[in-house]
């Protein structure tokens, strides 16, 4: 990680599949994105806006800390 990063883990795709292995696809219409932008935020490359972090946590029906977990930088991380 970079200088000043924090780690954010996402948990979207253990989700999809305790969801009847709901599809990319399906969960990008659900919540109003694409499905590349679904693969991007899965795959750790991209960050959700809040807005979009909770329309996600709303389609699995959980709160947003079941789908986001985040971990604070190191000591060592300035």
């Amino acid at each position: 990680m970079g200088k000043g990063q924090a780690n954010v883990s996402n948990s979207i795709r253990t989700l999809r599949f305790h969801a009847g292995e709901m599809t990319q696809a399906a969960l990008a219409k659900q919540v109003g994105v694409t499905r590349q932008t679904i693969v991007a935020i899965e795959q750790g490359r991209y960050s959700p806006s809040l807005e979009v972090a909770f329309r996600i946590a709303h389609a699995f029906g959980v709160p947003l800390d079941e789908v986001f977990q985040w971990t604070p930088p190191g000591p060592d991380a300035d």
